[in-house]
């Protein structure tokens, strides 16, 4: 007869850091518990009785963005599998607002941290990344960023935490107080507790993606609006334009839009795409500071633009009901660019005619602007 084979343990022993990841999870944790829910802020519209917008202010986190969301998630997801170890050196490709966030936590955890962006990126977010102790590594064009990250993650034996993949899977979609959750607890007690929009913009496609699967899994009504700028992929893609997505090459509005179609990108669960001009961007958070006193950045902008512009189309259908979008960040970390009238001037952009537009929606409840492209 065969030999019976002899029993063999594998169990590992005790990792010699996981003690330091326990402290690290509790960190965040505790962090997460000293920062109330950020608030939802009804705007009435003159123009709109009818219809109620708000505006869920992000730029109240400790880092000043809704990424501060994400940034969370992502060193939870990378710590939680086991990718983030004391002393690791983390990486992440960003526009700015998300490299805050990461900057942020990694100090918390006393990790080195590296962002890469692209040149153009305000001076105003750099700032804020070497104030929490990161390191800036600027590449001329945006499409880089990625391939730039990945040979720093190999160079120094660090971690890519790669927002634009995991974005949309290390978040919580089911609950868990993610964005989605806190929205519609928050409207529970409004006139209309369930939004008819929702409206957002895509960087990574993380948000959009777990709205959308939040409202189906709840089984709402609500419909999901992207706002796109001018030269992203995300738009031909959902429109089906193989080349549109060829020729996209990112975007002027910090924070949205890019030159690929993400991974994190979940078009099923988009209900509608909206193409916003970045004129017409810029010109809505300057509008927005004039009208309500919220100082917004442009990527708000874009979500206003995209809001008015479905509740004028509401209006005009003789529907009530409530549209809910984003505060995204706050406009000084924007003063040299979309602040800046030099700056606007310096990229050939005219805002009178899209503030008029803005001005008749609000006022009157019209939209007036000749048809743009969406899906």
């Amino acid at each position: 007869m065969p030999k019976a084979p002899a029993l063999v343990d594998v169990t590992p022993s005790r990792p010699a850091d996981r003690a330091w990841l326990d402290e690290a999870v509790r960190r965040i944790h505790a962090d997460a518990n000293r920062s109330a829910d950020t608030h939802l802020v009804q705007v009435p519209v003159p123009g709109l009785p009818d219809i109620d917008l708000y505006l869920k202010d992000e730029s109240t986190h400790p880092t000043g963005s809704l990424k501060h969301r994400l940034a969370r998630s992502l060193f939870l997801y990378a710590l939680c599998n086991g990718e983030l170890r004391e002393g690791t050196t983390v990486i992440e490709a960003s526009s700015g607002s998300t490299a805050v966030s990461e900057a942020y936590f990694a100090r918390m955890l006393g990790l080195p941290f590296i962002a890469v962006m692209a040149r153009r990126t305000s001076v105003e977010k750099i700032a804020l990344i070497e104030r929490e102790g990161g390191r800036c590594h600027l590449v001329d064009d945006a499409g880089e960023v990625y391939e730039v990250a990945r040979q720093l993650e190999d160079e120094l034996g660090g971690h890519y935490l790669d927002q634009f993949t995991y974005a949309e899977r290390a978040t919580d979609w089911r609950g868990n107080n993610n964005i989605a959750e806190s929205i519609f607890e928050q409207m529970g007690r409004e006139r209309h507790p369930v939004p008819r929009w929702v409206v957002v913009g895509a960087g990574t496609g993380g948000t959009s993606a777990t709205i959308g699967r939040y409202v189906r899994y709840r089984g709402l009504a609500s419909q999901v609006c992207v706002v796109d700028p001018e030269h992203s992929a995300f738009l031909p893609a959902f429109a089906e334009d193989p080349e549109g997505v060829a020729n996209a090459c990112g975007s002027r509005i910090e924070g949205i839009g890019r030159p690929r179609v993400e991974p994190s990108f979940i078009p099923a669960v988009v209900d509608r795409m909206m193409l916003v001009p970045d004129p017409a961007s810029v010109a809505a958070m300057r509008f927005l500071a004039d009208r309500t006193g919220l100082r917004a950045g442009a990527s708000t902008g874009t979500n206003l633009v995209g809001a008015l512009r479905l509740a004028c189309e509401m209006k005009a259908r003789g529907e009530s009901g409530s549209i809910v979008s984003l505060l995204c960040d706050g406009a000084d970390r924007y003063a040299g660019t979309y602040r800046s009238d030099a700056w606007v001037t310096e990229c050939g952009w005219d805002l009178t005619g899209h503030t008029a537009t803005l001005a008749r929606a609000w006022d009157e409840g019209i939209w007036d602007e000749a048809a743009r492209r969406d899906a």
